[in-house]
């Protein structure tokens, strides 16, 4: 593959479970168990930025994230989505897309902060009855994927 980086664990590793994939990106799931509606959206190639994608690369990608995001909606009602790009740990483009509740371990702070002050059973019982949606959450990321056009996805 091209623009390929043997250190990057984005492009030596799928960086969670392949929900869909196509030539140039491939949607993940997470395996973060605090955080169980979290979605990856990874370009195939290695670039750092998402600026330094062609306009239709971009649009590409962006149409992705952003059918994730009604997924997420549709499927789940979270609270909030999350949508970051940060590649401040690992530089290559890839887009979070994460469903957020109101008594998760960490809301109102991102993901990655350190957990709120809460009774932790309630983040725990949330994270438990949303891993049980999940094999419908992954059928209905793959539908929307394929509803949006894109062909190239399987």
């Amino acid at each position: 593959m091209p623009n390929h980086d043997p250190q990057c664990p984005l492009c030596s590793g799928a960086g969670g479970e392949v929900l869909a994939r196509d030539a140039r990106l491939r949607v993940v799931l997470a395996d973060d168990p605090q955080h169980p509606a979290f979605l990856r959206v990874i370009w195939a190639a290695h670039v750092a930025e998402t600026g330094d994608l062609s306009a239709p690369d971009r649009d590409h990608l962006m149409r992705v994230v952003f059918e994730l995001e009604r997924a997420l909606v549709a499927l789940l009602s979270p609270d909030k989505i999350n949508l970051a790009s940060l590649g401040n740990v690992v530089p290559h483009v890839h887009w979070h897309v994460i469903g957020r509740w109101r008594d998760d371990a960490t809301f109102p702070g991102s993901v990655w902060s350190a957990p709120a002050d809460r009774d932790p059973a309630l983040a725990a019982a949330r994270a438990a009855r949303i891993r049980e949606g999940l094999p419908t959450l992954k059928a209905g990321v793959r539908a929307r994927l394929a509803a949006l056009g894109l062909s190239e996805f399987r």
